[in-house]
């Protein structure tokens, strides 16, 4: 399931007319594979040569997803990421029909991956979201984290009003949706759809034994629901 919603996230969706034309897309096929393996390098915490990677599909308006920012993935980080046994891979899954700035954000977070600062702003955007997430136009306060991060607020302002990324969000998001990921947060862990965001206790198994089955050629294919999402 991973290997197709990102082969599928390669191509530029068509457009709904719900949301503005992106600019500066790639002129075709092979420079937009070039660049999205790019950005998704960027957006991968952790060795990209660990043996398990956990795709997570997101949305950075989503509170359920800004409880696994805060409560597991630190937890993942120490055990499971810098240890090596585990690769986490950020993907763009914003739901604007109940989070409304939620494109916004991941357009200025995609604007922050291209210039190498993913990790950061992705931190940023959870840490504030009960402050952005109701504003009529969340814009000047995303430049302002940007600027408080140090980054060059200026350039990715310049980016998101351009929608230089949204083809990027977008297809990421559409080719979610066709493979069956409704709500957020959503992982594909070796082919297996883990809907919602386990506690830390719900995660430690699962990992353990997928990481074992991962380091002697095994796998397993199965959707699996737990925690809350949407």
């Amino acid at each position: 399931m991973a290997a197709l919603v990102l082969a599928g996230a390669l191509l530029l969706p068509r457009d709904s007319g719900q949301h503005p034309p992106a600019a500066q897309a790639p002129a075709d096929t092979t420079q937009r594979v070039d660049a999205a393996q790019l950005y998704l390098a960027q957006r991968t915490f952790g060795d990209t040569a660990a043996p398990l990677a956990i795709f997570e599909f997101s949305d950075f308006q989503c509170p359920y997803c800004r409880e696994f920012w805060l409560k597991v993935l630190p937890v993942l980080d120490r055990e499971y990421i810098r240890p090596g046994k585990a690769r986490l891979v950020y993907l763009n899954l914003p739901i604007s029909a109940i989070h409304p700035n939620a494109i916004r954000a991941h357009e200025f977070a995609m604007c922050a991956a291209r210039d190498g600062h993913f990790r950061g702003y992705h931190d940023l955007l959870y840490k504030h979201q009960p402050d952005w997430e109701k504003l009529a136009n969340p814009r000047d306060y995303f430049r302002g984290l940007a600027d408080s991060a140090g980054l060059n607020a200026q350039a990715m302002t310049s980016c998101a009003d351009t929608h230089a990324m949204l083809w990027l969000v977008m297809g990421e998001a559409e080719a979610a949706r066709k493979s069956g990921l409704t709500g957020t947060p959503s992982f594909v862990m070796e082919g297996t759809l883990y809907k919602g965001s386990p506690t830390i206790e719900e995660w430690r198994p699962i990992l353990d034994s997928l990481y074992k089955a991962v380091k002697s050629g095994k796998g397993r294919k199965k959707a699996v629901e737990g925690g809350n999402g949407r």
